[in-house]
């Protein structure tokens, strides 16, 4: 019999519906039963493609001896983290709070029956292991403490709701200067797998903004050792493994230092940003290859991901209740597909690809290819590989539709769209059918289903990332419309979540502070500056000072350790230097397809002007008819 979970929209609180635990989704009933019945309760929080939540949920959710325990003693809520970021963020700061670390998912929170937590972890397992707690066993203790109103745990619980209150700080401001650019390069390089290229060990995840950011200091200066560390990481990511030369489209990490074993689950954030970065490196660069795998990660999000011109949030790692299931081969399908597109060389082909009897995963392969340079018989190599997918069974895909994370994968698709129309001709459609779905009634929403109606408001983050893809669709189509838009949801974001200099994710059920650093994807906090940088250029310079302020509200965190923090130290070194408009009428304006060498350059619509104009924040420089030569033209002012 289904639980309480069956009326959910959420795909992630879908999953657990048939659990034997009586779930609640957060709601008032839950906490007024808590209180009513004196029960601890027990918050656990995952999403739909998270493959230690389903390791949780079988071995413990889904034990009905644990659940006939819990049901009596505690009262259950699950939580999808990304339809409710807020409570996740809120959550996630306990965790750290209680054992110096960061935490994950699943999230697992203990609190007394007021909703006072007093104990975080993330997987449990279902009975004591090694060093583990059980979770049957952790239980039992946690359900006596309370029945007997222990007194230290309700003391620690109160100590620790006081720790969790937002607090009024003074803040410390330093210099802003450039020496952040040589501290953020030197970490970086302190950082940087010269083997494997990256930025950590296993498990290695692709720090996207980190590239980013490295390719405005490189665009800079020329530094080919930059330039080296950039290249050797996009080189070495895109081999196979992490990146999927089947189907296309990035998996979340690799768990090995060489990019080749991935979690498999496909995430839509980490797929946008890396197509972006993907697609910039390649027009910046004259790199085919950069392009190509850019452009088979967009047609993977697009063939796999989209509908309605919508993309959902993730596909999961697992199918048929095994990890990886769906794209590995075993050696026999490997020759045989090898041998129909080439017999004589069948065996030569496999040592290309690293194909042996042992296979690199669990005794199958991952496809992963020796160089970039593909062989001319990959591509119907690669076809026989989709024909033995097609009779498989695809995991699960959460079609959540997130505003920010649809507003990251529009904006890669605009840049991307400067080298192939049709991307950007996807990008207008999934933008018009974004706004048009996610604000209503003069308010924007953060996630939805396909033909269902948003009920959370938005975040930071669905602000800022949506600002960002108007501004570049701004950029792209010179239609005014995307730039009033990206005004009007700016004033929106600065009103709701702005207070002198500091910035917060939710001012709702729960007031969390924004994040600075990039972890999951980049810090909605610096793509809001970023957004704020680019408006004072484009419409009015009260924007710069609040992205200035902003800035100096965590400058001490910034010029110490920038590495941790790659979006905001790329804006403070956009605010170091100099900016450069080009103006023109639209029907020149649209002849730029490139990306200019200087990076803080942004194009704008003058239609009384009929050449190209070079100006900077106060003044012009130079004019020309040529669009050849604004590039040069461009470095000559600066």
């Amino acid at each position: 019999m289904s639980n309480r979970l069956a009326l959910e929209d959420s795909p992630y609180l879908q999953q657990h519906k048939d659990n034997p635990i009586d779930w609640f989704s957060w709601c008032d009933e839950a906490f007024l039963k808590a209180k009513n019945e004196h029960k601890s309760i027990f918050i656990s929080i995952g999403y739909s493609s998270c493959h230690w939540c389903h390791v949780m949920e079988h071995e413990v959710f889904e034990n009905p001896e644990i659940a006939d325990f819990v049901n009596q003693h505690f009262v259950c809520i699950k939580v999808d983290r990304e339809e409710r970021p807020d409570i996740d963020k809120h959550y996630q700061e306990l965790h750290m709070l209680l054992n110096r670390r960061s935490g994950g998912w699943p999230l697992s929170i203990f609190c007394t029956p007021e909703n006072k937590p007093f104990y975080a972890a993330t997987y449990i397992p279902p009975y004591n292991k090694e060093r583990m707690m059980g979770f049957s066993e952790l239980t039992a203790i946690i359900a006596e403490k309370v029945a007997l109103n222990d007194e230290k745990l309700f003391q620690n619980a109160e100590e620790i709701t006081g720790y969790l209150r937002p607090k009024n700080e003074s803040v410390q401001a330093t210099a802003l200067n450039e020496k952040i650019i040589t501290q953020f390069s030197l970490q970086a390089e302190h950082n940087y797998d010269p083997i494997n290229g990256g930025f950590s060990k296993s498990p290695k995840f692709p720090h996207a903004s980190t590239l980013q950011t490295l390719l405005s200091i490189e665009r800079l200066d020329n530094n080919e050792k930059i330039k080296s560390i950039i290249t050797h990481t996009l080189d070495s990511m895109s081999l196979g493994g992490m990146y999927d030369l089947v189907d296309g489209g990035f998996c979340r990490y690799s768990t090995d230092e060489a990019w080749l074993v991935p979690h498999f689950e496909k995430m839509t954030y980490d797929n946008a940003l890396l197509c972006e970065l993907y697609a910039k490196a390649g027009i910046l660069y004259h790199n085919d290859h950069y392009l190509r795998i850019a452009r088979e990660s967009a047609d993977f999000m697009i063939n796999f991901m989209m509908e309605e011109d919508l993309f959902y949030s993730a596909s999961d790692a697992d199918s048929e209740g095994e990890e990886g299931k769906y794209f590995v081969y075993s050696y026999d399908e490997i020759i045989t597909a090898l041998k129909s597109v080439c017999p004589s060389r069948a065996d030569e082909a496999a040592q290309l690809i690293g194909a042996t009897p042992e296979g690199n995963f669990e005794g199958d392969y991952i496809l992963r290819l020796a160089s970039n340079e593909r062989p001319e018989w990959f591509e119907t190599f690669r076809l026989q590989l989709i024909t033995l997918r097609k009779s498989r069974i695809y995991p699960f895909i959460d079609k959540k539709i997130i505003t920010a994370w649809n507003s990251m994968m529009i904006k890669a698709l605009f840049v991307l769209g400067k080298t192939e129309q049709k991307y950007r001709a996807q990008a207008i459609l999934s933008l018009e059918k974004l706004t048009s779905t996610m604000f209503l009634e003069n308010q924007l929403k953060h996630s939805t289903l396909i033909h269902k109606k948003p009920k959370i408001d938005a975040f930071l983050e669905d602000y800022a990332y949506l600002c960002s893809a108007l501004i570049e669709a701004y950029q792209s189509t010179l239609n005014e419309t995307y730039l009033i838009d990206a005004q009007r949801f700016a004033n929106k974001a600065l009103e709701l979540f702005y207070e002198e200099g500091k910035w917060y994710f939710s001012r709702g059920a729960f007031t969390t502070v924004a994040e600075l650093d990039d972890g999951t994807y980049s810090s909605s906090v610096g793509v809001m500056v970023s957004v704020l940088q680019s408006l004072g250029m484009l419409v009015d310079q009260k924007y710069s000072r609040f992205a200035f302020k902003s800035l100096e509200y965590v400058s001490i965190k910034l010029m110490k350790t920038p590495i941790y923090y790659p979006t905001l130290t790329a804006e403070v070194i956009r605010s170091l230097k100099e900016k450069r408009l080009i103006k023109n009428n639209s029907a020149q304006l649209s002849r730029i397809g490139e990306i200019f060498s200087y990076p803080y350059v942004l194009l704008k619509n003058d239609e009384t002007l009929e050449s190209f104009t070079i100006c900077g924040e106060n003044s012009c420089y130079a004019s020309t008819n040529e669009v050849t030569k604004l590039d040069d033209l461009i470095n000559t002012t600066l």
